[in-house]
């Protein structure tokens, strides 16, 4: 970005805001937004003159007027004398043939210069790189004036602080005392981020009003609304522009027809670098993302004012929740500890293990499977017991109330955060419509106004009725469905495999591979279920996203409300069926000696270890869970932004 900024700027004074590539090229006006795209510029070929041999071979491209005009047409038939019609344009303009791709990228064109238009026209400004190369990449940097700013927030009814002030008091006692004796332990753990005015003292927030502009604490309006406040008014004007080519909604749109490549605000300065200036941006990496800093606990309100509110909750949460998985893992590490030491006197595992009572077991297959002693599953007897044993109980009521403690603890942190951020007071009917929704609104009513007479009831085409989400409940019905399915048909499969694989290796005639036959299946079939998880979660996240769009929701809060019920549902099947598979189905249904369950009319249904299937549920949870927190939570992000 800062190279496209430097070469629109050449041949004249530069100003160091302006190299920073956060300014438009007077240096004073602020990058609100980036919009990027790839361009081509077209190969002109002049049409031959008519007459000439040229001339007479059939085109199926089309043509440009030089001053603007297309026309898209296929070879017009010979006419009777042999000749043949030319693209015609106005008098005396310059007619140049334009092949496949250039008429693609010609309609691009069209399309943003049409929305470029559309922005300027809704109050934004725009600056644009130089196309000075035949293709490449360029930037349309747009900043939002005071007017626009000011017009959007009173539409979005966001919340900003009056000149009135209030003090926030604190009580005293003994919760005061501990608190400032943590505060003081806890010290070396807090970020070093400067408070920003007196902490005691708040703003009284109110939705802002053009027509009270008097109430609000305006310094500079440069600086009153924040970068993440500025960000998201422009975003919600490119979400609500649109171009009359597809019946475009927006940038999301334009970004799927590859007109634009992308769209996104950009970061307050450099993160790195030998600069003394310190910016927000540099102050987050220093304090907070990086590995260096992992025991310190978060700047919040910090990211909150960067990133916006839902990033702010949302890493707050993710805070909290790891505070409170100390604790439980402490208490885990202890129970498992107490198996260690009491492994010995376990009764269970030591009569399975004693030698002198030679229990004679019934064959674990039917044709090459011998009897075989209970004493040879002594070792996974031991392993059982190091996770469930007497102490397990306790550690089940502990994480009963760990559950309800953490739930509570983040309701109240929530509404204290609501308390400080101003989230709380704005009704759901206050919300502004999402673009998708007054797009297909305004597709409704003109067509109703083609089909229906003067007499209709106009309060029916103010907002979309049942039946015009009927198609879009009925694919949400029978998908969620489908994709449930699809999870027990993975899982039934994994069982099928267990079976088959298990049965295939008795067969074998090496007696290293008998001994370990249900070891080697339990290790492929859990790595399996791993790689079939992670596919399909990636699949029903976008297919989750997909179905809350063509449901079309009013607001921006009950899409997400409607997307998050959704992604829960799949990927908690997905995630969970196997498990709950092995933790209460498997054993459950085989049968007994001379009368055993059997599938595929000879195989016979799997079976728990003859430890139990406990081992077999440890083996299943680590693997898949540590799986999905290395591959998914942190190869994923990292490697893919």
């Amino acid at each position: 970005i800062i190279n496209n900024y430097l070469d629109g700027t050449q041949g004249g004074p530069v100003d160091k805001a302006s190299l920073s590539g956060m300014h438009f090229r007077d240096s004073k006006r602020k990058v609100d937004y980036v919009l990027a795209y790839h361009y081509r510029k077209r190969l002109t070929r002049h049409l031959p003159g008519v007459g000439s041999p040229e001339s007479t071979r059939g085109s199926a491209s089309s043509a440009l007027v030089s001053n603007g005009g297309t026309g898209k047409s296929r070879a017009e038939p010979r006419r009777q004398d042999g000749g043949q019609h030319a693209p015609q344009g106005p008098p005396g303009a310059e007619v140049i043939e334009l092949g496949p791709l250039d008429t693609l990228e010609e309609e691009k064109r069209l399309q943003r210069e049409e929305y470029e238009r559309n922005l300027v026209e809704a109050g934004l400004e725009i600056e644009k790189d130089p196309e000075n190369k035949s293709q490449g990449l360029s930037f349309v940097r747009i900043h939002a004036p005071w007017q626009v700013l000011s017009r959007e927030a009173e539409l979005l009814k966001i919340k900003m602080p009056t000149k009135k002030m209030y003090e926030i008091t604190e009580e005293g006692g003994i919760l005061k005392t501990l608190n400032e004796i943590w505060c003081k332990l806890t010290e070396p753990l807090q970020p070093q981020v400067p408070q920003q005015g007196n902490t005691n003292m708040k703003s009284l927030s109110y939705p802002f009003s053009r027509e009270k502009i008097y109430l609000y604490n305006i310094k500079d309006k440069d600086t009153f609304f924040d970068n993440a406040t500025r960000s998201r008014i422009v975003r919600e004007i490119l979400k609500r522009t649109s171009t009359k080519a597809r019946n475009s909604m927006g940038i999301g749109t334009l970004i799927a027809n590859n007109v634009y490549d992308a769209a996104y605000p950009l970061h307050d300065g450099e993160y790195e670098g030998q600069n003394d200036d310190m910016n927000e941006r540099k102050l987050l990496y220093r304090e907070w993302a990086r590995y260096g800093v992992f025991y310190k606990f978060q700047p919040i309100d910090l990211i909150r004012k960067y990133f916006g509110e839902k990033i702010g909750l949302y890493f707050a949460w993710l805070g909290l929740y790891t505070e409170f998985l100390i604790p439980s893992s402490v208490v885990g590490i202890i129970v498992f500890l107490y198996g260690c030491i009491t492994i010995e006197s376990d009764i269970p595992s030591k009569e399975m293990c004693d030698q002198h009572n030679a229990f004679t077991m019934c064959p674990l297959c039917d044709k090459f499977c011998d009897y075989w002693n209970l004493s040879s599953a002594c070792a996974t007897a031991r392993a059982s017991h190091l996770f469930d044993n007497p102490a397990t109980v306790l550690f089940s009521i502990f994480m009963a109330l760990w559950a309800t403690m953490f739930l509570e603890q983040w309701k109240r942190l929530q509404m204290r955060l609501s308390y400080f951020w101003d989230l709380t007071g704005l009704e759901e009917e206050e919300e502004h419509p999402r673009p998708e929704y007054e797009t297909k609104l305004l597709q409704k009513k003109l067509k109703n106004k083609n089909i229906t007479t003067e007499n209709s009831n106009e309060d029916e085409k103010e907002k979309l009725t049942w039946n015009d989400r009927v198609p879009g409940y009925a694919a949400n019905f029978g998908l969620i469905l489908f994709m449930i399915m699809l999870t027990f048909s993975a899982v039934f499969g994994v069982i099928v495999y267990r079976i088959t694989t298990a049965a295939a290796l008795s067969f074998s005639t090496n007696e290293t591979t008998k001994s370990n036959v249900r070891v080697t299946v339990t290790a492929t079939a859990v790595i399996i279920n791993l790689v079939v998880i992670l596919i399909l979660d990636e699949i029903y996240g976008a297919v989750a996203k997909w179905l809350t769009e063509i449901e079309v929701p009013k607001t921006e809060k009950t899409f997400e409300e409607r997307l998050i019920l959704k992604a829960f549902l799949l990927k908690f099947v997905n995630s969970y069926a196997p498990i709950f598979y092995v933790a209460f189905f498997k054993g459950r249904f085989v049968g007994r000696p001379g009368h055993y369950v059997y599938v595929f009319d000879g195989y016979r249904m799997e079976e728990c270890a003859p430890g139990g299937c406990l081992m077999e549920l440890c083996i299943q949870l680590s693997i898949i869970m540590l799986g999905k927190q290395l591959i998914q939570n942190n190869l994923f992000e990292i490697g893919i932004p």
